[in-house]
């Protein structure tokens, strides 16, 4: 069976003209979902994938089976105690999706609250969005998808009863907040191009015409979420660019009152609120910002009476080597989600003692996190833990004795043994001389002669950190003596504010040049070699992966690309596409000839030539609202049409689901081995 070809009605190349230049779109009609053809096309080709794939379908069974084998099916998460309840969720063996429940603090019976696969009954995807319990425990605000548009609908559930109100608000997006009684929930609306914008307030009982518009965000480049603090006492909106933000808030025993300013936006000044309120300290905002020339942020406070800039004072001041992400406040102490040597950490500060401590980490390369912490007036801390090779764990940190005491571990099955593997930090320099850090995981009984096949991931954008974590799948490839690695590349956050604008705008090559220096740095390294290299990414990280396809195609044996964002240039002029116009700030407005130029420069999708191709597995979804199914599905038709190799270029489309993928945890973990299974017989391993 050979690749698809296109329907037979004609279809004429698409001219984009600009700034002087021509580019030509052969495949600019798969954009028309309502093309009957199209939809013929993209069917075809996840035939055409399946039939490729099917001399490895044991080993794909095998691996599927594996994945499954390490799992728990029938499982509890760590409970989390909330006023005189403690809440969790459950997994049951041969159910795709979660049930939630709570049970008494001091020990009772489990009371089930929502049961998703319930929710997801004959439906195909199925995701749960917000899951808010009322500050007096007595109702449930949640939404649903059903198609993976990410356009949600809320309802509302007595706990009581365990039946819904008659209340239902379709077309929301992500953030709830209920005010003080339990009467009013805040919820957030998107607009036609996805953009979250407006913050409405239901009141209970009434028809959601009467609803009230609470705020709204004309900026096109800014999106708008909403949260309560952990006190209680406010609920937030925070309106933000990808470089400038502000937060307004409205007393949750007010509900009605109009939002407060606490600082109005300036260009590039970003910053973040929590409330924190105790006798000794008075009552008042922390703030976590950039402003004064703080470039990885410091903390300041400020009355809540009077929280205007000009009353901003210093708490934390800023530090060169070392990030601040958030401050969350409890009663007696804060903590300060950092990061420091291209690792996030926590730092606990003792409010009584003025006195503060990092919480330690047992692992060369780990991840660490603030875990779900409800309850403002607390002695214990949650926060979550991993690693390459440690697997998700549960910690309750009591600040005042400085102790951890573990609340629970992964579990993970199938003879699981840690200590069989190892992992490290290395480090690339790339051509500019500047040090590129690496994550390296493998069994202990590899020979690292640079013959093993290896895994080389990355992401670099948006300063979204790809940090080292336990991926139960990913023991599939270390038993089959893989080498696993994630390149910390310029344009995330894992070395700070100036990492991240080191691989933006005018400087976003470095992302691309940094993931070839590191892929060079593990061969040279003897770690693997090109002919058993594999890249994978996603979403930013498949931009990546179209990227250094076109600079290095020799490097690597194989490249999985997962949602690419591909078409960098034509979706960045098209304004009426979800995401566009804030995305300007991160890539660029192409309409603007300097940028047009860069990002054609590097754009995967216009610099696709006549080059040896190694093998790709390319996913989208049809229905994913942030990277649109044709990007990837144009790539794949062009490659096609000039790869001078025969190796397969390969489309999967997922026909009901969006960014994500399968919802459904048995259909992820199958498609997971299907591409794992690709991934291992690119580079000879057969069984």
């Amino acid at each position: 069976m050979g690749p698809p070809t296109p329907p037979q009605a004609p279809r004429r190349p698409h001219v984009l003209s600009l700034h002087g230049d021509e580019r030509v779109d052969d495949w600019y009609w798969l954009r028309d979902r309502d093309d009957p053809g199209v939809r013929v096309y993209l069917e075809a080709e996840n035939a055409y994938a399946e039939a490729v794939l099917a001399p490895v379908a044991e080993l794909r069974e095998r691996i599927y089976g594996e994945i499954r084998a390490r799992v728990q099916e029938s499982d509890d998460s760590a409970a989390v105690p909330h006023g005189d309840r403690s809440y969790f969720s459950r997994t049951v063996e041969g159910l795709q999706y979660a049930m939630h429940y709570r049970r008494p603090r001091t020990g009772g019976a489990d009371q089930l609250l929502l049961d998703e696969n319930v929710l997801a009954s004959g439906t195909d995807y199925f995701s749960l969005g917000g899951f808010e319990i009322s500050p007096d425990h007595r109702l449930l605000a949640y939404t649903t998808d059903l198609s993976g548009a990410e356009r949600y609908t809320l309802r509302f559930r007595d706990l009581d009863t365990g039946a819904d109100l008659a209340d239902i608000v379709a077309d929301v997006t992500y953030g709830l907040a209920w005010d003080d009684r339990a009467g009013v929930c805040f919820y957030v609306r998107p607009d036609d191009a996805m953009r979250p914008n407006e913050v409405w307030r239901h009141t209970l009982g009434t028809s959601t015409s009467d609803d009230a518009l609470v705020y709204r965000e004309d900026d096109e480049r800014f999106f708008v979420d909403i949260g309560r603090t952990r006190s209680g006492r406010f609920v937030l909106i925070d309106s933000s660019s990808k470089l400038t933000s502000e937060t307004w808030f409205v007393p949750t025993d007010a509900p009605t009152q109009t939002p407060t300013l606490v600082a109005a936006r300036e260009h590039e000044h970003e910053y973040t609120v929590e409330h924190h309120w105790n006798e000794r300290n008075g009552d008042r905002f922390l703030i976590v910002t950039n402003g004064d020339g703080a470039r990885n942020f410091k903390l300041v406070a400020a009355p809540v009476a009077e929280p205007a800039r000009g009353n901003w004072v210093d708490v934390l001041s800023p530090r060169d080597d070392v990030r601040l992400d958030a401050v969350n406040a409890f009663a007696e102490h804060l903590v300060l989600s950092e990061r420091a040597d291209g690792l996030d950490r926590l730092r606990v500060l003792r409010l009584d003692e003025e006195s503060d401590t990092v919480v330690p980490a047992s692992d060369p390369v780990y991840s660490m996190w603030l875990g779900p912490n409800p309850e403002y007036d607390t002695r214990v801390v949650r926060y979550g833990y991993t690693s390459l090779i440690a697997p998700v764990t549960d910690v309750d940190y009591d600040p005042r004795l400085a102790t951890s005491t573990v609340v629970r571990v992964q579990p993970v099955l199938g003879g699981y043994d840690p200590t069989l593997y190892t992992s490290a930090r290395l480090w690339a320099t790339a051509p500019d001389g500047v040090r590129v850090p690496i994550s390296v995981v493998h069994r202990r009984d590899v020979v690292l002669d640079g013959r093993a096949p290896a895994l080389l991931s990355g992401y670099g954008a948006y300063e979204h950190s790809s940090d080292p974590a336990f991926r139960a799948s990913r023991v599939s490839l270390l038993d089959r003596g893989f080498v696993c690695a994630i390149a910390h590349v310029r344009g995330g956050g894992e070395l700070g504010r100036a990492w991240y604008e080191a691989g933006r705008l005018e400087h976003k090559a470095n992302t691309f040049s940094d993931f070839v220096t590191c892929a060079q740095t593990l061969i040279a390294q003897g770690f693997t070699t090109p002919s058993r290299l594999v890249a994978r990414g996603g979403s930013a990280g498949g931009l990546l992966m179209g990227a250094v396809a076109n600079l290095r195609p020799d490097l690597f044996a194989a490249i999985v690309a997962e949602v690419p964002f591909v078409d960098v240039v034509t979706t960045m002029l098209d304004a009426d596409l979800p995401l566009t116009i804030t995305e300007w700030e991160e890539w660029g407005d192409p309409h603007e000839a300097g940028a047009y130029a860069r990002m054609k420069a590097y754009s995967p999708y216009d610099n696709v030539d006549a080059h040896p191709y190694p093998a790709m597995f390319v996913t989208t979804g049809l229905n994913d609202p942030r990277v649109q199914y044709w990007e990837p599905a144009k790539w794949v038709a062009k490659l096609r049409a000039h790869t001078t190799s025969d190796k397969p270029i390969l489309l999967r489309t997922e026909m009901g689901a969006g960014h994500s993928g399968p919802s459904g945890r048995y259909d992820a973990w199958r498609d997971e081995a299907a591409i794992l299974a690709f991934v291992c017989s690119t580079v000879g391993v057969q069984t």
